[in-house]
């Protein structure tokens, strides 16, 4: 039976929701699955991504094919260098303590880069945020100045 790692979608019409679930090959998009694992929201910015690194890792090993996406996900969340970092381990290179120490510098050093790219996207929300108001003040400005050429009019 091939067993892949995939997304299952939910959601309202054009508000999407997923659910990262290992399911038979065969078997529909939304039907039945084995074990959900894990879930996805694209919405958000950044997408929030929920997963059992554990239960995923496990499933890897034991020969479960990931769609594209889910294989971002994964690799996006450290499972697959995970995995690569324990078959390491099998293959003699080097111990399984040494193996998880540098998993958890990778994900340390991730992290940071993950918190980075969202505070450099806070900045330019905050940066666009004047130029908007700027637009909505000109209007304004001209109205004004429309006011004042029409008293003297009045007057005359």
């Amino acid at each position: 039976m091939p067993v892949k790692i995939r997304l299952q979608r939910h959601g309202a019409k054009k508000r999407p929701f997923y659910f990262i679930v290992v399911a038979d090959a065969r078997a529909p998009r939304d039907g039945k699955f084995i074990q959900k694992i894990g879930t996805y929201n694209p919405l958000t910015v950044p997408a929030s991504i929920n997963i059992d690194t554990q239960k995923a890792l496990r499933w890897l090993q034991k020969g479960a094919q990931p769609t594209d996406t889910v294989r971002r996900i994964l690799s996006f969340k450290g499972v697959l260098y995970l995995k690569h970092l324990l078959r390491g381990v099998k293959l003699g290179l080097f111990d399984e303590p040494t193996a998880y120490t540098k998993f958890e510098q990778w994900q340390a050093d991730h992290e940071e880069k993950v918190s980075a790219r969202r505070e450099s996207q806070k900045r330019a929300v905050r940066a666009a945020q004047p130029v908007i108001r700027k637009v909505e003040e000109a209007p304004a400005a001209p109205a004004a100045s429309e006011g004042e050429a029409e008293a003297p009019e009045a007057e005359a």
